[in-house]
């Protein structure tokens, strides 16, 4: 690997993208997105007594489901990379403590996709690990309860809030050829622009985005048009308006090629105000849908940019601002894999 410019890493030995696992609640499974992912439940117990059972049975379904496909055992794993929105990353932890796999455990917030993703491929392309898992989980009624009011509570929201994703996305990753290769990540900085609503995190995260994107293009010398699709995880759609403004500033349009999870994965008609979010949002749009998208060939490059808000409750409480981060990760197809 190597760095170029000021933040991308650039894996000079080949990294590829072998196999993925996603499940989902049911709102999720309702969306367009549907029939991309592997595992749906149709209420958000998920037959767990509660929520934070739910959301662990999510992660290792998707984890076991990726394994599956990628046809190999647990004990073939040689690190295990994970996070997920729940104070000292409890789903993750107690994931992990079942696998018994070589574990470190990240937080980006929502970005925490293409963290883990980008560390775990520098990883194998350092030759510090084979095989890598790296995972991600949300829960619309976890993140409700930590971040904000309990479901149950039943308080008003604007229309600039968010819906958490229920579900969790798996990746396994590895030097074997498969006809997804993961090229070069993009390390964002923490950003704050002063926002200090916690129902507005599409306008909180934009300008991260922008930093990241921004940055990438002029790390690689690349412009817009070198992919197919930009996408990032949740700005939703009072962020992303904001983020293709930032970029128009600086001679960068993204008009024609861009989207966001938080808007494919859900219809408009499904109550959740300006979209999706959560660490889930970007990953089980990504691992799911997107990569479907690469193998059947639609499209041949995508740089995928998760977007993660930094806050906790208490520094909300006492009017803190909220600080932002966002980390970008470039696949391509590849003819000839697996």
């Amino acid at each position: 690997m190597r760095k170029v410019g000021k933040q991308t890493w650039m894996y000079e030995n080949p990294v590829y993208l072998n196999s993925s696992g996603t499940a989902v609640g049911p709102k999720e499974a309702e969306g367009p997105l549907g029939d991309t992912f592997d595992i749906s439940h149709d209420e958000l117990h998920c037959d767990e007594d509660n929520w934070e059972l739910a959301e662990r049975k999510l992660m290792e379904e998707a984890i076991q489901t990726c394994l599956e496909k990628g046809g190999l055992s647990k004990d073939q794993i040689d690190l295990f990379l994970a996070g997920d929105l729940l104070n000292q990353n409890v789903t993750s932890n107690y994931v992990a403590r079942s696998l018994s796999i070589p574990f470190l455990c990240m937080f980006g917030a929502c970005s925490t996709s293409m963290e883990t993703l980008a560390v775990g491929s520098a990883l194998v392309d350092g030759g510090f690990a084979e095989t890598v898992v790296a995972a991600v989980s949300s829960h619309n009624a976890t993140a409700e309860r930590q971040f904000r009011y309990p479901t149950e509570y039943g308080g008003q929201k604007p229309k600039t809030a968010t819906s958490t994703v229920t579900g969790s996305g798996a990746a396994l990753v590895s030097r074997k050829k498969s006809n997804i290769r993961i090229e070069c990540a993009s390390i964002g900085k923490v950003m704050d622009y002063g926002t200090k609503d916690p129902f507005d995190m599409g306008s909180a995260m934009a300008p991260a985005a922008y930093d990241t994107i921004k940055t990438h293009f002029e790390d690689t010398g690349r412009d817009p048009d070198h992919y197919d699709l930009i996408v990032t995880g949740d700005l939703s759609g009072v962020g992303s308006p904001i983020l293709k403004d930032m970029l128009k500033e600086d001679n960068y349009n993204i008009d024609a090629n861009h989207n966001d999870c938080g808007l494919m994965v859900y219809n408009s008609d499904q109550g959740v105000f300006a979209g999706g979010s959560g660490c889930a949002c970007s990953a089980v749009v990504t691992y799911g849908h997107l990569f479907q998208s690469l193998q059947s060939g639609r499209y041949n490059k995508i740089f995928v940019v998760a977007t993660g808000a930094l806050m906790s409750p208490t520094m909300v409480q006492q009017k803190e601002t909220i600080p932002t981060i966002a980390h970008g990760v470039v696949f391509m197809r590849e003819e000839g894999g697996a």
